[in-house]
């Protein structure tokens, strides 16, 4: 695109919000005809939209095919601003209820299942105690920094367990460590190991451990420690992601698991585990709270990162400053 786009005589005057919404449904939907049959009005109702937005910006937005449409580079450059643009309108109206009418909105929160089990149940008791018109809408996410849920503005936070640095694709997140877990060898309350001073890892190869999948922060923390004491990893009884399977099976069985320590710190009446005192490599698991850089927080959300950052510190964590980094 050669020429310079005016934006007061060709852009300002004749591009709409209304324009923008028809053009990001006809790419969600695929289609012209299944955008206009969501949106209520006629297919060349929205032919004729997407055609005034192409001859505004003077590029073609959309590639016509025999499976529907696809957003050109222009397109989906235009598509990306105008998902910003909308999710700064809805925060607007959002801010805008919660300045009418002080402690009322909502909070979309995504959560890795193992901070969804430790962190989560008490935050919200406590938060919803002293903010009962304020509701929770929780997706449990997967364990990496890819968010999309996040990057397509679904969600206001995350809080994430980092295992890794921020790579050079995450320039637009903003990670916040609220605080340090670290992890333990756990057991049921009738365990044999449950009684035992001190226990060499060594003594626990033959046992039935519950665990992870491969690569994941536990099982390279106890990879480690294994080898440390020269002694291959144990065979896996169960592999799962679930935490609150594998709690429930030491609930009732002769297994271990390692499992993060906020999980007894936050919830101690909740399971009935025991803690082995066995030593793991000193390696800080930080627990951050990730949002989108260029995105301004909403008081509600700010509010529960600090409150998270208020429950770490009283458990007794290694508790990190809860304020946005630079």
């Amino acid at each position: 695109m050669s020429r310079k786009i005016d934006w007061e005589g060709q852009i300002g005057r004749r591009l709409k919000l209304r324009d923008l919404h028809v053009f990001s449904t006809v790419v969600q939907r695929g289609s012209m005809a299944k955008a206009a049959a969501h949106l209520g009005v006629s297919q060349p109702a929205v032919s004729e939209v997407i055609a005034d937005i192409e001859g505004a910006l003077g590029v073609r937005l959309l590639d016509r095919g025999p499976h529907g449409v696809e957003p050109t580079i222009y397109g989906a450059a235009l598509l990306k601003r105008s998902l910003a643009a909308f999710d700064e309108l809805k925060q607007g109206i959002r801010d805008i209820e919660y300045l009418a009418e002080s402690n009322v909105g909502e909070l979309r929160i995504g959560c890795v299942e193992s901070l969804a089990s430790a962190i989560l149940p008490p935050v919200i008791e406590q938060f919803s105690q002293k903010y009962p018109r304020i509701t929770f809408n929780l997706k449990i996410v997967t364990p990496t920094l890819e968010l999309p849920e996040l990057r397509e503005r679904s969600l206001d936070v995350v809080l994430a367990r980092i295992t890794r640095p921020p790579a050079d694709g995450d320039e637009d997140l903003n990670v916040q460590i609220l605080f340090h877990d670290e992890l333990a060898v756990m057991a049921g309350p009738k365990s044999q190991w449950g009684c035992r001073c001190r226990i060499d890892l060594a003594e626990l190869v033959n046992e039935h451990w519950l665990l992870p999948p491969s690569n994941t922060w536990t099982d390279m923390v106890l990879k480690e420690a294994f080898q440390a004491r020269g002694i291959a990893m144990p065979k896996a009884f169960v592999t799962t992601y679930s935490l609150h399977f594998r709690a429930d099976l030491l609930a009732t069985g002769p297994f271990l698991t390692a499992l993060p320590v906020s999980l007894l710190r936050l919830n101690p009446d909740r399971f009935a585990l025991k803690v082995l005192p066995v030593d793991l490599p000193a390696r800080p698991w930080p627990v951050a709270a990730v949002t989108l850089k260029n995105r301004t927080l909403s008081p509600i959300v700010q509010r529960c990162i600090d409150h998270i950052g208020a429950c770490a510190k009283s458990m007794g964590a290694d508790v990190a400053s809860t304020r946005p980094s630079a």
